[in-house]
């Protein structure tokens, strides 16, 4: 019996120096060791009360923010907005709607008059915003009016219709030189015809854009 116990303690030591056969080895399992008792601790300090509370409601809470209410403190830190997939900046846009805005080229005016209306507001401003950014380009003016009244009364007012044009031009920051004007007066109709239709259609300021050098 005695030799039996001696035979198994011989193996267990034999078992013990082939899975510990350095220094190495016993600091890896202790470090192992180490690491599983401190994932033991984190987990046992975690608030038994809000895994309750998520177990027993398990309801969807929506963020205050999204609801018009007041956001709490601890909240805040998580209401950041990321911008959405494809989203368009503010200044693209701004881009986008003057590119629109510039394929309207004719600015239209009242009978004997050479005032410009509000409706061109956003066109004048978008062609101002492109010229203003882009010095290189040059524009032309071209004032034109309807057949009636004499060929020096048109010539005239097609004349001060484009020097409107060019001073609300100039008001949204684009250079003097980039911008010359043209009287047609009534020689070159956009439309023919001795009715109101081709009359209101001639009563106009065109902006031209000249080729770059």
């Amino acid at each position: 019996m005695r030799q039996w116990t001696g035979r198994t303690h011989e193996l267990k030591q034999g078992s013990y120096n082939r899975a510990f056969r350095s220094p190495g080895d016993i600091m890896r399992a202790l470090f192992v060791l180490a690491i599983a008792a401190l994932l033991s601790a984190c987990a046992s300090k975690e608030d038994p009360s809000r895994i309750r509370q998520i177990a027993q409601d398990g309801a969807l809470r929506v963020h205050p923010g999204l609801l018009g209410q007041p956001v709490p403190p601890e909240l805040q830190a998580l209401a950041v907005v990321s911008p959405a997939p494809g989203a368009v900046s503010e200044a693209s846009a701004m881009r986008m709607d003057e590119q629109g805005l510039r394929t309207q080229r004719s600015v239209y005016f009242d009978l004997n008059k050479a005032d410009i209306k509000a409706d061109y507001t956003s066109v004048l401003a978008a062609h101002g915003q492109f010229l203003a950014r882009n010095p290189q380009r040059r524009v032309r003016v071209e004032g034109h009016a309807d057949e009636r009244g004499s060929p020096a009364y048109n010539q005239r007012l097609g004349l001060k219709r484009a020097q409107n044009v060019r001073a609300t031009l100039l008001g949204h920051g684009v250079q003097a030189a980039q911008i010359s004007v043209k009287s047609w007066g009534k020689s070159k109709p956009k439309l023919t015809g001795r009715n109101e239709e081709a009359w209101a259609e001639n009563r106009r300021a065109d902006i031209v854009y000249e080729k770059e050098d």
